[in-house]
This record gives structure tokens, sequence and C-alpha cells, in this order.
């Protein structure tokens, strides 16, 4: 297999999905493949699914994984919409020995800012850029000047007036949960951009995930003075994202790997 070929795998609360990727343009160069997440969504059976995803592309080198968890040195450290039992499991290693491939894991939301960083919207965008992903949950990436400030988790802040964490008020699961129109949705995602907009005051705001591919249908509802636009990438940034990241120790692009004397 072609030396800039790597496989990226996005595993969110619904799918596992992956795809190969041309690492040094940033593009997709085979079809999408999805397998439904396991439910429960535990470590063993999501394993599995993961090792599948694998072995449909026939695949053998590294590998990049984009997880819904804090993630530190490829153990995840929290679960957002998954399994409880992932606290602390070692998920590089457990998705390494299933796959039979090096495994690199880092936080989903991180690997697709870092896609939208290197070839999408954020490339060579100055100033703070907030990248969100609208899925499941809502996932965060923000940077500073190209820097990612990895694990920020934005989707769990809590909205005044909300008695849970604000993905579970404005994320797409919560549009088809409760049955909303685009609109009626796009006035609680309105309140969310507004409240972190307001904490972090960024230049540009990105959005991706699988909701970015309607934003023309809910940005009517949005009031927020920052620039917001839909990521070019749309839900293909987190197989992107993830791939890139196959190439760097547990995803820790640029961290000074020297030891101490």
């Amino acid at each position: 297999m072609a030396k800039n070929l790597v496989l990226g795998i996005d595993v969110g609360g619904s799918g596992i999905k992956g795809g190969l990727v041309d690492v040094k343009k940033g593009e997709m160069v085979s079809e999408r493949f999805r397998l439904a997440t396991p439910q429960p969504a535990v470590p063993a059976a999501m394993a599995e699914t993961f090792a599948a995803v694998v072995k449909h592309f026939d695949y053998e080198g590294r590998v990049g994984c984009g997880f819904p968890a804090i993630i530190k040195n490829g153990v995840a450290k929290s679960a957002a919409n998954i399994d409880k039992s992932w606290i602390n499991t070692d998920a590089a290693k457990l998705f390494s020995k299933a796959s039979k491939c090096k495994v690199n894991v880092v936080n989903d939301a991180d690997a697709a800012g870092l896609a939208s960083s290197y070839f999408g919207l954020g490339k060579g965008e100055k100033g703070v850029v907030l990248f969100l992903t609208i899925g499941s949950g809502i996932g965060s990436a923000l940077f500073l000047n190209g820097q990612l400030v990895p694990n920020t988790e934005l989707g769990h802040l809590y909205l005044q007036g909300q008695d849970d964490i604000a993905e579970r008020f404005a994320a797409d699961s919560a549009r088809k949960r409760d049955n909303l129109s685009w609109l009626d949705w796009g006035a609680r995602f309105n309140v969310y951009l507004n409240h972190v907009d307001r904490l972090f005051s960024p230049d540009l705001i990105i959005l991706g995930g699988g909701a970015s591919k309607h934003f023309e249908k809910y940005s009517p509802s949005l009031d927020i003075s920052t620039e917001v636009k839909p990521s070019i990438m749309q839900n293909m940034a987190g197989i992107i994202g993830a791939a890139v990241c196959a190439l760097n120790d547990n995803g820790e692009k640029g961290k000074d790997k020297k030891k101490k004397k």
C-alpha cells in the first residue's frame, strides 16, 4: 500500500466509520465504511467492531482513531455516549490487539479539528479558532494560532437554566429525540454558541459533524456576532484527522519527546 495512504477510524456513539486517507493531501481515497456501534458500547464489543472495520480494508499498518473521550497517552479518561466502563481503559492497547495494527487514539473532536487546521477552513487561521462537531454529542477542538489545546470537551459545559450538560440540550441527537424542526433546534444551538462565544471569544467557529451538512436549514436561527462557518469536510473530518494522527504517537503532534537526563 502507498506510503501516504493511512487508515483513519472515527468512533462515535452510533457508528464506527473508517476510510483510507492520503495524509499528504488530506483527502479520502476510498469509500467510507461504517458499522453500527454495539449497544451497550462496552470495550470488548467495540474493539471487535473496530477490528472488523480494519479488516474490511484489508489493511496493515498504523491506524489513527478518533474516540469520544478525553484521551491521555491512549487511555480513555471519560466516556461520552459510550459505556462508562471505558473510563481508564487503554483504548490504544485494546484496539491495537484486536486489529493487529498499531493504533494511535486521540479525542474525536480533536482529530476532526486537526483535519480542518491542516487542510480545511482552519488552515492558516490566526487567533482563537473553535471547531465544534455536532452529532450524538457536541465535541470541541480549540486552537490558538494553529496550536491545539487538547481534550476541551466543551459539549459538557452546563448552560444556565439547564440541569444537564449542553450536548443533551443542543446536540443533533437532541433534535431527533425531541422531534424539533431545524429552525427550532437552531434556536437551542444558538444558546450554546453564544455561551461558548462569551467564554472563549473565538475569532472563528467552524462546525463539523453530521449537522454541518444542513447549516443553511438552521443558520437563520443563529444571532451570534462571531463568524460561524460549516466545515468544507463536513463529517469526513474525523476520519481524515484520525489518519493524520496515526503518524504521531497517541496523536500528540509536536510534543517534546526529549527524555530527562
